[in-house]
C-alpha cells in the first residue's frame, strides 16, 4: 500500500528549445519519445513516481496550452490533476500554487518536485532515495534536494556546496553555486563536496509554504489570497486573474539560496538532465563508429560521433560526415555541429525570423 500522505510535483511547462526541431513551442521534448524507448519522458517520469507515490497524489504543472497532451499521454490522469499555468512565470509560483493545493486537500503530505524530462536509469535507488528524503521531511523542518556526484568538470550546471565534516547521508548545505567556467569547475570536484543541482526538491507542505511565507511574502500573500477558491470550481477565475501578476522567479532564488535549512542526499543513481541534442547522443548507445541513431534506417559511410534522429523508418545516407547532429523532422532538416550545440536555442530564432514562427 503507498503512502496516502505522498504527493508529486511533475513540472512540464518548458519548451526544450535546445532539442528544435523535435521540440517545438506547441509540442515541446517531453511529450516525445526522445530516446526511442516507446515512452514519451513524460510518461517515464511519471510511471517512475508511480512507484512510490499514489497516481491520484501526483499533479502535473503545465503551460494551460498542453493540457490535452498531458490528458491524452496520461491517461489515467484526471483533470484534477493537472494545474494549468496561464503565464509563464519560472518554477517558484507554480510551486506555491500546487503546495497550497496540495495543503488544503492533505496538510500531512510530503512532496517531490522533478521535472519530467529527465534521464534515470536505476529507478529502485531513486525511489530509495525519495523514500529517505520523506522520512527525514516528515519529521524534521527542512528543505530537501538531491545532488548528482560530478563526473566532470560540467560548467552547464550549478552546484551544491555541501558541509563535508558530517559522515550522514543527508547533508547540510553550505551554498548554491551559479554555472561556473571550466577552471571553477574543475577546483568544486577536487574539493569532492559539490554536486551538481538536479533541481529535484523535497519536503513537507508545511515546510515549504513556511519558506515561501519566510522568503517570498509578496508572493506568498498573491497566492494565499485564492486559499478558498482552491480545489473548487472558482480556483481557474482566480488563477487566470491572479497568476499573470507572480514575479518571475525560480525556486532556487526564492528558496533554496536564501533558507538555513537546506538539505541535499547525494543521488546513487545515474541522471541527465537531456537538455541538448548531446546530452540524448550520451545516453544513447552507438555503433562501431560511435553514432547514435534514433527511429533511422541508416547506411553510413566514412561518419563517426553523429547525433541522427528521423521520423520511424526514414532511410538517412550519410558520407563524410563527423560529430555533426543531424535531425529531420516534418518540414525542416537539421544539420548542425555537435560543438556548436548551444546555438540551437538562437538558430531557432532565427529560423522563425526568416521563415515564420510556424518553424519553431
Amino acid at each position: 500500500m503507498k503512502n496516502k500522505n505522498y504527493y508529486a510535483i511533475l513540472m512540464a511547462g518548458g519548451v526544450g528549445s535546445r532539442f528544435w526541431p523535435v521540440s517545438t513551442q506547441d509540442f515541446p521534448k517531453q511529450f516525445h519519445d526522445m530516446l526511442g524507448t516507446g515512452d514519451t519522458l513524460i510518461q517515464k517520469t511519471f510511471n517512475r513516481l508511480a512507484k512510490l507515490i499514489p497516481e491520484e497524489n501526483i499533479f502535473i504543472l503545465t503551460n494551460e496550452r498542453y493540457n490535452d497532451l498531458v490528458l491524452e499521454q496520461l491517461p489515467s490522469v484526471s483533470q484534477r490533476q493537472v494545474l494549468l499555468e496561464p503565464a509563464m512565470r519560472n518554477t517558484a509560483p507554480c510551486i506555491l500554487y500546487a503546495s497550497l493545493k496540495i495543503q488544503k486537500e492533505n496538510a500531512d503530505a510530503v512532496m517531490i518536485v522533478a521535472p519530467s524530462d529527465h534521464w534515470i536509469e536505476d529507478e529502485l535507488a531513486f525511489s530509495q532515495n525519495v523514500k529517505t528524503a520523506f522520512d527525514y521531511c516528515e519529521s524534521n523542518d527542512a528543505l530537501m534536494t538531491l545532488g548528482i556526484t560530478p563526473t566532470f568538470p560540467n560548467t552547464g550546471y550549478g552546484y551544491i556546496e555541501y558541509d563535508k565534516s558530517g559522515k550522514e547521508e543527508i547533508k547540510q548545505v553550505s551554498q548554491f553555486r551559479e554555472k561556473p567556467d571550466y577552471e571553477t569547475a574543475k577546483s568544486f570536484i577536487n574539493q569532492g563536496n559539490f554536486l551538481w543541482n538536479a533541481g529535484i526538491f523535497m519536503w513537507s507542505v508545511k515546510s515549504v509554504i513556511s519558506a515561501f511565507k519566510t522568503n517570498q511574502p509578496k508572493l506568498f500573500e498573491l497566492f494565499e489570497s485564492g486559499y478558498s477558491t482552491y480545489n473548487t470550481e472558482l480556483e481557474d477565475d482566480f488563477i487566470k486573474e491572479n497568476y499573470g501578476k507572480a514575479e518571475n522567479i525560480s525556486v532556487d532564488y526564492a528558496l533554496m539560496e536564501t533558507s538555513d535549512n537546506v538539505y541535499v542526499i547525494p543521488a546513487s543513481f545515474d541522471w541527465n538532465d537531456l537538455g541538448t541534442w548531446g546530452s540524448l547522443y550520451d545516453k544513447l548507445d552507438k555503433d562501431k563508429s560511435l553514432n547514435a541513431v534514433v527511429n533511422a534506417k541508416t547506411l553510413l559511410e566514412d561518419s563517426n560521433g553523429n547525433m541522427i534522429r528521423s521520423e520511424r523508418d526514414k532511410v538517412v545516407v550519410i558520407d563524410g560526415l563527423k560529430d555533426y547532429i543531424v535531425v529531420d523532422k516534418d518540414e525542416v532538416l537539421l544539420i548542425f555541429p555537435k560543438a556548436k550545440e548551444q546555438d540551437i536555442k538562437q538558430v531557432l530564432e532565427n529560423v522563425k525570423a526568416k521563415f515564420g514562427k510556424e518553424y519553431g
